[in-house]
This record gives structure tokens, sequence and C-alpha cells, in this order.
């Protein structure tokens, strides 16, 4: 059987892996949205002009009370636009509330960019995060601005939000944010929140208030990602990007791309980039509530966490049933959509015992030789595995869990030695209380042995204070795909090390397209502090940044440089 399934016509959509992996294009056949549903993107606010925001969005607040905070010169005001935080190392902006709110609702099938989950929805750009963060009260007002209550603007929208977003958080309790969010969710708002990027079982806020959906994040391997929160305030999981990461082999990390600004010229320009964190993985979640809030206009947060806590609107991930690192699993907006069609009909019923596998299907592709899958029961009743059996000497299945169902993780193992070159398919037999079922295995040899090289690549050791260059090595023949660094007499002092490509000899690294890397990550540089002898230890992960216009030769630039051992500047 085949099925039709929305796939819009986003130029870059091929490379957001992460709305297959959520079953987006089943749910987008039932809805896409509907402009009367209003998500509030609770941030830094929004670059208005940026192509895929053109008609997305309605009116907006910037709460920041502090001035000198804001950065845009005044205190509240009507214009969340986002003036830029100079947060990214290289001198740019982060943009975060762009980016957040891309992933929530920006302009879709307009042959063009990105695709957004709800993208018939529309946003509420709310400005709370400055230069410095945000505070507490100024957080309070925007909940409450965006939920139609009385706020310290003295404004309140023409329609208020039906889902707010906020991907951030801090640590400790704040009883006046709590009754605020209390007071949304009384007036019909669902609210969903980042779990935290502490990679700890630490409570952050607002995450971790009663009524607030907390949002966990994984990767594309469904494994829960290294800086993600977990614990028991986690409520679902939903797609955070892991940059370190290349699981599909397709040449670009794993990221999550969404709507992005560069602003390190004269002017912004307007772009994509990818992102990782549970600030990624929240407006997933916000995204899909949004969906069935478009079928089911009339679902209360009482019904949304009903419905979550069932399971009828995810796939259970870890242990059976909810657990610390996943919650109630991972968000799937098919199930969720249809869940919504059965709560607006009324026809809500008992649900049936299901076996679900996730994956489906196991490829070790070229170079994998290990893959977890998971089996949960996805309805009501009792579902018992009586055995998991692989049928070739090549394959091996290991039971992580010990779950007396027999339900829960387990790892498949290839030993390549064992394989000719070619294509090898198998298939591991899951016998149940249902019956049986297959989950096919696929494997790749080649004949071919790889020699992992990204080219010639220039390292560049950088005063942060003024930007100028003070060193380059030139990283030309990498061993066993490592490339060996080593700087020479390199004063004691804190520097910024960035690594990239020049692939079109125009004497910029770090172009769009071009590999890119910084110490630790080029999202999060730091000083990398050098003292008599220094020997470090690094590795770098490259992103490559999406613009429009990419071509153009002043579109984004990174460090130029010259011959090596003469002078370098950025």
């Amino acid at each position: 059987m085949r099925h039709r399934r929305a796939v819009p016509n986003d130029t870059l959509y091929n490379e957001q892996w992460h709305y297959p992996h959520i079953r987006l294009p089943e749910a987008w056949d039932i809805t896409t949205g509907n402009p009367n549903v209003i998500v509030a993107v609770i941030d830094s606010g929004i670059l208005a002009d940026h192509p895929d925001f053109q008609g997305k969005l309605v009116q907006g607040y910037d709460m920041i009370s502090n001035a000198s905070n804001a950065g845009d010169g005044d205190g509240v005001d009507s214009n969340p636009e986002d003036p830029g935080d100079r947060g990214l190392g290289d001198g740019s902006s982060s943009f975060h509330g762009t980016h957040v709110a891309g992933t929530v609702a920006a302009a879709t099938n307009n042959n063009a960019g990105v695709a957004g989950v709800a993208w018939q929805s529309r946003i509420m750009p709310m400005r709370v995060l400055g230069l410095e963060g945000g505070t507490s009260f100024d957080l309070i007002q925007a909940i409450l601005y965006a939920a139609g209550l009385e706020n310290a603007s003295g404004q309140v929208p023409t329609q208020r939000a039906d889902v707010i977003n906020m991907s951030l958080g801090g640590g400790g309790f704040s009883s006046s944010e709590a009754s605020a969010i209390t007071a949304a969710r009384d007036a019909g708002v669902i609210i969903v929140a980042a779990a935290g990027n502490s990679g700890s079982a630490n409570q952050e806020y607002p995450a971790s208030y009663d009524g607030v959906v907390s949002v966990a994040a994984v990767n594309q391997s469904n494994v829960r990602t290294s800086y993600s929160n977990f614990g028991q305030s986690i409520d679902v999981t939903a797609p955070g990007g892991d940059l370190d990461e290349d699981a599909d082999g397709n040449g670009t990390p794993d990221g999550v791309l969404s709507t992005i600004g560069n602003d390190r010229e004269s002017s912004t320009t307007y772009g994509y980039r990818y992102y990782q964190g549970t600030s990624m993985s929240s407006p997933h979640v916000a995204g899909v509530a949004a969906l069935m809030k478009s079928v089911a206009p009339n679902m209360t947060p009482a019904e949304f966490d009903r419905v979550l806590i069932e399971g009828r609107i995810s796939d259970d991930l870890g242990v059976e049933g909810r657990d610390s690192d996943f919650g109630y699993g991972l968000i799937n907006a098919m199930k969720a959509v249809n869940t919504a069609q059965e709560l607006a009909s009324g026809t809500l019923a008992p649900l049936p015992t299901q076996l679900q596998i996730s994956p489906a299907t196991i490829d070790f592709g070229l170079t994998q030789s290990q893959q977890n899958f998971n089996l949960a029961n996805s309805g009501g009743g009792t579902l018992n595995v009586t055995s998991v059996t692989e049928s070739v000497n090549w394959l091996s299945v290991t039971n992580n869990s010990s779950n007396t169902n027999n339900l829960g993780s387990y790892t498949a193992t290839a030993d390549r030695s064992l394989l000719a070159p070619g294509d090898h398919t198998t298939n591991i037999t899951i016998q149940s209380s249902l019956g049986q079922n297959l989950v096919a295995v696929n494997i790749r040899i080649s004949s071919t042995i790889f020699s992992a090289s990204s080219g010639t690549l220039f390292a560049l050791l950088g005063d942060p204070d003024t930007g100028n260059t003070i060193f380059q090595e030139n990283l030309v023949t990498p061993s066993d795909g490592t490339y060996s660094l080593t700087f020479n007499s390199v004063p004691t002092g804190e520097y910024q090390l960035f690594i990239g490509s020049d692939m079109d000899n125009d004497g910029f690294i770090c172009d769009a397209g071009e590999a890119c890397g910084a110490y630790p990550t080029l999202n999060l540089t730091e000083n990398l502090p050098v003292t008599a002898d220094t020997q470090v230890d690094i590795n770098v992960s490259f992103d490559q940044s999406r613009f429009f216009n990419q071509l153009g030769a002043n579109t984004f630039k990174g460090f130029s440089y010259k011959e090596k051992n003469k002078e370098v500047r950025k």
C-alpha cells in the first residue's frame, strides 16, 4: 500500500530530517494549521523582515523593562524586533527567537527556505531575552499578555495565543511565575517549554512548573542527547539536534535547521542555520499542539495533558510507559492530529493494544555496526513479547530492558567481517501476543577503503579583543581521519580558534557551504587560554551556515587569510 503525504516544496526542506522523524508529512495530509491558531514565541524577539515570516506574524510585544538589557534604546514597547545580542563567537548574533519561531510556523510551500511545523498558523513574537538574558518579571508579563490577561504594559492582544512556547529557563522556583502559568492555562492556553541543556536531572523553570509541557531532546537515532535535561519533570521529547553527529550520512550535521539572521556586516542578512538544544525540541511540540488546535479548536490544556499521558500523541521510548529520559515518548504529529479529530467529534475511544517498533527499519549503511530499536505498547491492555530472533550469523540482538513483558530497548549488532562486499538484507522476527512482526535490516559492505578527509583546512588562532588572526596553520593531510594541529611559540594569553575550508579560494573561510568550526563549538565560542607548554586535545565539529544568495561574494564572510606566516586579519 502507498499513501499520499504532503511534502512542501521549500528548497531546504530535505535537510529538515526532524520533520519526517515525528511523522509530520502524514499529519500535513490532515491539516497544515490554521491562521486563527496563534502560537506565542516568548524569546529574544523576531526578525520580522525575514522572508519566511511574511504574512505570518500577529502583534507581539517587547516586555524587556531594562533599557540597557533590551539593547534597542528603550524599554517596554510594542515592537518585538530582535536587535541582536552579538552572542555568537564570530561577532554575529544568535537571533534565538527567530530560529525557534521558524520551527513553529515558518512560511511553507513557497519554493524557498525551510518549512514550519504548523505552517498555516501564525506567530505572536514576545521579546523577554535581551543582552543579559531575561528577568522573571518580564517573563510573567509576556505570559499574561500572550494569554490576553492584564499585564504591566497596559495592553492586551486582539486575539490571545492558543499555545505558548518558551525556549528559555533557569534555576529557582517562582510562585509568581507559577501563578501566571496557572492563569494562562485557565484562560485556555497550552504552555510548552524547553527542559534545559545542563544534561542533568536539575529542575529548570518554567519547564518544571505544574501545567507546563516540559520537552527534552533526542537525536536522529532517538537517543536522548548529552545536553538534554532529564528527570521526573520531563513530559515528552522531540528532535533537538546533535551537531556532533551525521547519522544519515548526508554530509551535514544533525542539527535542527531553521530561520536565522547574520548581522556581522553593516546590514542584517536573512538565512538559515543548524542549532541544537531543547530550545529546538520545544517548538516542535508547540507546533504539533497548534496542528491539534487547528482540528479541535476547543481542545483544552487539560485534554492535551490527558492524551499525552495516555500515549495517544507520542511514541514510547526507553522503558515501558513514562520514564525520566523521554517522558511519555517522542511526539508523533500524525497520531496527534488523528487524536484531535477524535476529540473534535467526541469519538475518542479506548486505545487498542498495539506493538510499536521504533525505528521500523534498521539500516547500518556503509559504516555503522550497531543500531538501537525500541519495542513498546502504544495502546491499552497488556502486550507480551515472547521472542526477538535473527536468522543470520552476522547479526545479533541484545535485550537491554528488564521489563517483564520484554518491552523496551534492544540493540542490533552487525559483524561486518563476516560479509562480502555488496548489499545484504535480513529480518528480525518479533513474536508477541499479537502475532508476528518483521523488522527489515539492511547493510552495505564496500570494497573501497575510504580515507576520511575534509580536504585542506585552515586553522586560525586569533585575538578575541581585536579580531586579528595571530597564527595560521594549514592542515592538508589527515591521518585516520584526524588532522594534527600544532602552533609553536605562542605567547601566553587567551585566543580564539577557528578552523574551516575555503572551497572557492576567495581568501575567506566559513563562507556558506564551507566547513566551519571553532573551539569548543561554533555557536558557543570560548577563549582558549595558553600558558607555558600548553598542550590541549581538541575535537572540532563543523557547521554549514545557510543564507539566501549563498553564491553572493558578500553574503557570509568568515576569516581572511594570506600566505602562511604572514599577517592574517578578520
